[in-house]
């Protein structure tokens, strides 16, 4: 009878650069790599360096880590980082993806107030999605709440399983924030989930983003489903560490949140009948490394302890985007997305 075998799926698990505010984004790249990170998403906001697409190949050349995503700076703190225009936003997002390697655009809805924007936001990121490799990947939102007032936000709507696009995020954060049930959203979004924000929550009014297994979302269920379904995005660490009291308590938390992701991401499966050990179908980072050498093993992968010296040489290049659908698939997207505005 075949053991059980731990198998590491191909989806690349990395730290985003808003996770170390109020520190830079170099100090995100440093700790990136220090702790075995297989990559980074740029969080492009006020700070000079995530605005400066040379700057940040020179970054992820020095440590040897690649840029996996990029968030386009569309908050209301960085309203007017690179443009005020919003389309003229996520053409450069779309550009500095395309120049770093990163094979996804982090974008979320519009704000409502933005309103010649909200209305071709649909069609718009479906022209921008065709006319390049990277995928658009529109996140979830959630309605703004003070005491027992609630404010809509964002159009066409916070929920963004409720209009058509190519590519989801999924933030379980944001999940919690809007009081969603984070894996019904996640069912909703089927295959066309592209992109992961893996943070926790327990259904505060404020966004909290907490180290995963702090809060009350499935963050665990929700990785060990995209272990089983050979989910190929990205799963990216977003979480707040402001309050941390020192460099070292933010580190300790940002590996914590590493090896829980590791962790729940290694799905147990088992042999062929006679066999022991992965069928040979199913190899991964577990067996060998993108170069045929051996990779870390499961178990110091989960850890989320530092790599072996040299590791980051041989870091693999992101996966390629899936292929878009057909036309007549976007157009069949396209009439019932219509069908439901009205």
């Amino acid at each position: 009878m075949a053991e059980p075998v731990v198998r590491i799926p191909d989806a690349k698990v990395a730290l985003s650069t808003a996770s170390v505010y109020p520190e830079s984004t170099a100090t995100a790249f440093e700790i990136a790599a220090r702790l075995g990170y297989d990559g980074v998403e740029v969080m492009v906001w006020n700070d000079p360096v995530s605005q400066d697409i040379d700057a940040l190949r020179r970054l992820s050349d020095f440590h040897r880590i690649p840029i996996l995503a990029v968030h386009a700076p569309c908050l209301l703190i960085t309203q007017r980082v690179w443009s005020t225009d919003p389309w003229t936003k996520l053409q450069r997002a779309r550009a500095a993806a395309e120049k770093l390697g990163a094979s996804t655009v982090v974008v979320h809805p519009p704000f409502r107030w933005q309103r010649q924007y909200a209305r071709d936001f649909v069609t718009g990121i479906w022209r921008m999605a065709d006319e390049t490799d990277v995928r658009f990947a529109v996140e979830n939102m959630y309605p703004w709440r003070y005491r027992d007032r609630e404010m809509l936000a964002y159009a066409p709507d916070w929920d963004v399983t409720k209009d058509d696009y190519r590519h989801f995020t999924i933030d379980l954060s944001h999940a919690a924030t809007s009081r969603t049930d984070a894996m019904g959203m996640v069912d909703r979004m089927a295959d066309r989930l592209g992109h992961v924000h893996l943070a926790d929550g327990n259904g505060s009014a404020k966004d909290e983003h907490l180290v995963p297994g702090r809060g009350s979302q499935p963050c665990a269920e929700l990785l060990e489903r995209l272990a089983l379904t050979g989910f190929d995005g990205h799963v990216v660490i977003e979480v707040n560490t402001r309050r941390a009291m020192s460099g070292a308590e933010r580190e300790a938390d940002l590996a914590e949140a590493l090896a829980f992701t590791r962790l729940h991401l290694a799905s147990a499966s088992r042999g062929a009948p006679g066999t022991t050990g992965a069928p040979a179908s199913s190899a991964s980072p577990a067996s060998s490394g993108p170069s045929g050498s051996p990779s870390p093993s499961p178990a110091s992968r989960a850890s989320g302890g530092p790599p072996q010296s040299g590791s980051h040489s041989s870091v693999p290049a992101p996966s390629a985007p899936s292929a878009p659908p057909s036309s007549s698939a976007r157009s069949s997207r396209r009439s019932s997305a219509k069908a439901r505005r009205r």
